[in-house]
């Protein structure tokens, strides 16, 4: 009897990890995107929910918590708590040369970041 009850304990074990996938180690340090699944509320007047990023960053890991959760560096214009699930975050690749896409640096107007439009190309 006990051999059946161990055997029912190792068969769902097994199937059970087999759901289960292998959990990157992050370092302090490193650059990680951040999930949109939760912003985006905060991502409203942005474009549809289709055509929206599917992560944002890269952002530095600014201390590790636990083994699933991070510290991460946000700049103050994303209003979520700084510490997150590994769960919503990816290691950053760096891009082929050529293919980055460069931020422009905000300017600061009344403690708030902003962009300056240098043209509109579309009318």
């Amino acid at each position: 009897m006990f051999e059946c009850v161990e055997n029912s304990f190792l068969l769902r074990a097994l199937i059970t990890d087999r759901k289960r996938a292998e959990v990157d180690e992050y370092k302090v340090g490193d650059l990680v995107m951040l999930s949109t699944k939760d912003l985006k509320y905060q991502m409203v007047r942005r474009r549809t929910e289709k055509l929206m990023e599917r992560f944002i960053g890269p952002y530095k890991i600014k201390k590790i918590v636990s083994s699933n959760i991070v510290e991460l560096e946000l700049p103050s214009t994303i209003k979520i708590h700084l510490v997150v699930n590994v769960s919503r975050i990816q290691r950053y690749i760096e891009q082929v040369e050529g293919q980055r896409k460069e931020q422009p640096a905000p300017v600061i107007i009344k403690g708030e970041e902003e962009w300056k439009v240098e043209k509109i190309l579309n009318k």
